[in-house]
């Protein structure tokens, strides 16, 4: 979310290439600059230690975003209960676990180390509504090709919940598809040798989270009933060659929160950087109440929250099929292990233990003791870019 923050700047970025030839380099930087806080705070209706998000807007130039430190953050409600946070890890996460229930009015108050004061507008917890199901189904999309499209279903009787916001997290299955039961390694500065390798290196676990805003509306239909794509998966991505599993969030969303978000999205999503959409400032629901001439970004939301996990094989969908290729490819390469001059084959003894050192490479096979054939260390090894500890949710 922070870098949708960042893109308010980048119509500087517009003029900047006007400004430069179309062969000289042009380092940019931001002209004018105007430092603003940045709020990302959602409470739900789960009991857990809520959290809040602050830092600050970054320059073109900038790498990474500063956090904002050394805040006081409260969340008040209208019976009188104040919700403290305290610092950890560069967010804020609530002292005690609570949950947003209904009827109940919220407010967000931040108190910054400079003594800015940052309050945020009432908010209520929206409708409750539990996600039905997520459903995998193969599909052949006109732009994205054939694949697996995964989609989250609801429906809320009381035709009160509306507006919706995901997220999602998919962790996979990796086996490394060139593993062996031994290994190449350094054993002096012109020799090498075979030892067990570590069967752990075999298989390995990834999860990645949902990074874009993922946003519905049922406003135009009769029932507020969802039937929404969250996730297209290519059958060409290797995240789904063995077994895969992804947890969708859902966040009920009023019309306010919705309208802040969907604006962002467009924003961040403007094909041309001369569209009629520039980027600026995007009014949310929080204010400086010390200073009305502070501008702040972000939005403080009550949500109601549901999520559910599925998982699935390849074999289930594909059944049959030739597996997605692999992470990177693993095309074997020769080397000749011998140092010094030799023709017609070069000798390759330095490169090769240069490589084993760097871990850069690892063994699959010598059918000679002159020649050995390497691979990426990735294809042998899926530690090198994954863990192989099993998560605790991970059924088989």
């Amino acid at each position: 979310m922070k870098t949708f923050y960042k893109n308010k700047y980048a119509l500087l970025l517009v003029l900047s290439l006007f400004l430069s030839s179309c062969t000289e380099t042009y380092v940019l930087q931001s002209d004018t600059y105007e430092e603003a806080l940045v709020v990302e705070a959602t409470i739900t209706n789960e009991l857990k230690k809520q959290e809040v998000k602050l830092s600050k807007t970054a320059k073109l130039e900038d790498d990474g975003v500063v956090n904002e430190t050394g805040a006081t953050v409260t969340i008040k409600d209208d019976l009188g209960t104040v919700y403290a946070f305290k610092e950890e890890n560069n967010i804020y996460v609530s002292e005690a676990d609570f949950q947003a229930v209904p009827n109940r009015i919220y407010t967000l108050e931040i108190k910054t180390k400079n003594g800015k004061v940052y309050q945020s507008s009432n908010e209520t917890l929206t409708t409750e509504n539990q996600i039905e199901s997520v459903i995998p189904t193969v599909v052949t999309d006109s732009k994205e090709g054939r694949g697996v499209q995964i989609r989250v279903n609801n429906y809320d009787p009381s035709n009160t919940s509306k507006y919706y916001r995901y997220e999602y997290e998919e962790t996979y299955k990796i086996i490394a598809p060139v593993y062996r039961q031994e290994k190449l390694v350094v054993t002096g500065p012109q020799s090498v040798g075979l030892e067990p390798n570590d069967p752990n290196t075999r298989i390995c676990y990834s999860t990645k989270a949902s990074n874009d805003i993922i946003l519905t509306t049922t406003t135009n239909l009769q029932e507020d009933r969802v039937n929404f794509p969250v996730r297209f998966i290519s059958d060409q991505n290797y995240i789904i060659s063995h077994r895969y599993s992804i947890l969708v969030k859902q966040y009920v969303q009023n019309l306010e929160s919705y309208t802040f978000r969907k604006t962002m999205k467009e924003i961040s999503s403007s094909a041309s950087v001369l569209s009629p959409k520039q980027p600026g400032f995007i009014n949310g629901n929080l204010k400086c109440v010390s200073n009305t001439g502070e501008k702040v970004i972000g939005f403080f939301e009550v949500s109601s929250f549901s999520s559910k996990r599925i998982f699935f094989n390849y074999s289930d969908l594909f059944p049959g099929e030739t597996l997605p290729p692999y992470y990177t490819d693993c095309t074997e390469e020769e080397f000749k292990f011998c140092f010094g001059l030799s023709m017609p084959i070069p000798c390759r003894g330095n490169v090769l233990i240069d490589r084993i050192t760097a871990n850069a490479i690892t063994y699959k096979y010598n059918i000679e003791s002159s020649f050995y054939y390497m691979v990426p260390v990735e294809c042998g090894d899926c530690t090198s870019f994954s863990s192989n500890e099993i998560p605790s949710f991970w059924t088989n």
